[in-house]
């Protein structure tokens, strides 16, 4: 389908057509154009985010248009806003393959776009990254480039914002943050600073203050040399006892100018000129609304409407398709209800999740027993050592986090849990491959990363009823740190609700027997070993299959019987190969003195690009039809050598 921009849209290829072409009162009508065409591109690909876009079109549009990049060096963070600026910045004809294989990422990325200054996937890196671009071109002796980094209000309750803002305030630099605030991040935000952040947008005498701070600002461009001079007043009038609310800001040394209306263009375009001429650190509060423009999603659900799939933009009707018949639940949902069925039975299990209780559907706990389920904001370092005072005191925290988001509190996993050998149980959502997030979102790497940590159990279910009998070990007394690492998506049971059954730690088990080549799998994607053992059946290939359920520890039993029968052997996980399931079997084997042939199967070592799961899978082989064709070729390989010693 072909996408039609409109009138004024059609004219910008990029931001240099925008400030060239237009007026400042032009600005709405862009905006206009640039939030149509977004509503327009996903309501018929889908498979994108769609609120946080909106919800910053007029600040985009005022951005380039203020400011000139990519000279002047724009960082997002996240990247979940950032389809505007991808429209404005040359790839408006390419924003209907967003999020597709070999289409435009979903995020900012470096080698996509010289507009795209930093790479960014996770949250509450902007700030950091921007203050390093500033500080690099001080160095360099540019001192003409200006560095803006926007992020949102959930992201500034991640740790490390704070402390690149802590750095900032004491470099003389040209940055500007902006803090896009939507009292959302993907579900509410939570904690102290949404309090905060309320109270300086609701204080009488703050707004007070501010019209006449705007009014000065309005008027700085004709003072000439006396701005700096106007700027330090402000910054004076802010810093009094009238304004206590931006001390947070004003304590790290950032000028704090705010809130302003972050719909009003052309009003913020002023703002970012006036504040182009305001020497160091600066933050500028924007007031916007996720979904702003498209009545659904402004009257609707912000977490609905952050990725809502396909949907009649006319209505706003969201288009799924009903299967016929019963589907398999999704892995997070097994997860939700088993830890409520659990905790149900067992008082000293708790919940906590780092800003995604409907991604990882800790919702359901949280609803159903709000005093023992946390979302502590986006602070997975938190989180973790959060849990693990919980269980210094006995309690059984159950840590949900994002696989790839766990890599950010790694520290916090062998120092404060492992260490301590305390009985947290961290479950990693969406592990191995998760489609069109791309890179910056697979969970690669927990296999490897967690297995060589002492004294921690690694564990990954092959279905829904496996997930819920190792939740149901990991809470049993004296388990210790245990690892439950699950994928993004649906499993393969349509009656998952089993039995509670303990699984001895440590042990696999044997799926089919065979003859001719043995599969060794971890987690959900055994599936496949599933489907390639029939097909290979059908070929005369006898295939065993063992599920290990468990890298670390590895079960020692059934390595032996496997090695002891079989000469050929591959290994199947979705996670790296290196360090992985793989490489633990190769290091048993080698310790106990088998010699066979082993091919590893997984994701090779290089960073894996957005597309479906299927797609990638079948691209980095080790999808059911790779299995097939790998024991085809060692079967073969196999009779072919003993034909040539018979001959």
């Amino acid at each position: 389908m072909e996408f039609k921009p409109g009138k004024y849209l059609s004219q910008i290829n990029t931001p240099e057509d925008l400030r060239k072409q237009f007026d400042i009162e032009d600005l709405p009508h862009v905006a206009d154009d640039v939030r149509e065409y977004i509503i327009d591109v996903i309501s018929h690909i889908g498979n994108s985010h769609f609120g946080a876009s909106l919800g910053v079109v007029e600040l985009t549009v005022a951005i380039h248009y203020a400011f000139n990049t990519p000279n002047d060096q724009l960082v997002w963070d996240v990247g979940h806003q950032a389809y505007g600026h991808k429209i404005l910045t040359g790839r408006k004809d390419q924003f209907h393959t967003n999020r597709i294989k070999g289409g435009l990422s979903g995020f900012p990325k470096r080698s996509e776009s010289e507009y795209d200054t930093f790479g960014v996937g996770h949250s509450s890196t902007s700030i950091s990254g921007a203050l390093g671009m500033a500080v690099a071109n001080r160095l360099k002796g540019d001192m003409d480039k200006q560095h803006i980094a926007v992020i949102g209000d959930g992201a500034m309750t991640a740790g490390l914002a704070f402390e690149g803002m802590n750095h900032g305030g004491v470099e003389d630099t040209n940055m500007l943050v902006i803090l896009n605030d939507n009292c959302m991040s993907i579900d509410p935000n939570v904690g102290a600073l949404k309090e905060y952040l309320t109270d300086i947008t609701t204080s009488h005498t703050y707004n007070k203050v501010k019209d006449e701070v705007w009014n000065l600002l309005g008027k700085l461009s004709k003072f000439g040399t006396s701005a700096q001079e106007i700027a330090s007043k402000i910054s004076d009038g802010l810093k009094g006892s009238m304004l206590r609310q931006s001390n947070l800001f004003e304590s790290l040394n950032f000028r704090y100018f705010g809130p302003v209306d972050g719909h009003d263009v052309i009003a913020l375009t002023k703002i970012l000129q006036d504040l182009k001429d305001i020497p160091g650190p600066k933050i500028l509060h924007c007031l916007t609304q996720k979904g702003k423009g498209y009545k659904p999603a402004e009257d609707g659900s912000a977490t609905k409407w952050h990725a809502p799939g396909i949907f009649n933009k006319e209505t706003g009707e969201i288009i799924k398709v009903v299967p016929k018949n019963p589907q398999p639940p999704k892995y997070q949902e097994v997860f939700g209800h088993t830890i409520v069925e659990l905790a149900e039975k067992n008082e000293k299990i708790t919940g906590i999740t780092p800003a995604m209780p409907s991604g990882c559907s800790m919702n359901i706990m949280m609803e159903a027993m709000p005093d023992r389920a946390f979302d502590v904001g986006i602070a997975e370092q938190h989180a973790v050592t959060f849990s693990a005072g919980l269980a210094t005191q006995g309690l059984v925290p159950f840590c949900n986090i994002y696989s790839s988001f766990m890599q950010r509190a790694y520290d916090q996993v062998i120092h404060d849990v492992a260490l301590q050998n305390l009985n947290v149980v961290m479950c990693l959502d969406r592990a191995g491959l998760v489609g069109a997030d791309g890179a910056t979102h697979h969970g690669a790497y927990d296999l490897a990363y967690m297995r060589c940590i002492p004294k921690l159990t690694v564990a990954a279910p092959m279905n829904e009823a496996e997930l819920r009998n190792l939740m149901y070990t990991a809470q049993l007394e004296d388990q210790g740190p245990f690892v439950i690492r699950y994928p993004r998506g649906q499993g393969v049971m349509t009656e998952w609700k089993t039995p509670f059954k303990e699984i001895k730690v440590g042990t696999g088990r044997k799926i089919k027997n065979g003859d001719d080549v043995a599969i060794l799998s971890i987690g959900h994607i055994g599936n496949y070993a599933v489907e390639a053992c029939k097909r290979l059946e059908s070929e005369g290939i006898s295939a065993a299959h063992y599920d290990m359920r468990f890298v670390k520890p590895l079960d020692g039993l059934l390595l032996h019987e496997v090695f002891g029968k079989f000469d050929k052997v591959i290994t199947l996980e979705d996670g790296c190969k290196m360090g992985g399931l793989g490489s633990a079997i190769l290091e048993w084997m080698a310790e106990e003195g088998y010699q066979v042939q082993v091919k590893m199967l997984g994701i090779p070592d290089e960073y894996i690009h957005h597309g479906t799961q299927q797609e990638l899978h079948a691209d980095c082989f080790y999808n059911a039809d790779a299995i097939v064709e790998t024991a085809q070729k060692m079967v073969d390989r196999k009779a072919g050598k003993a034909g040539l010693s018979a001959s």
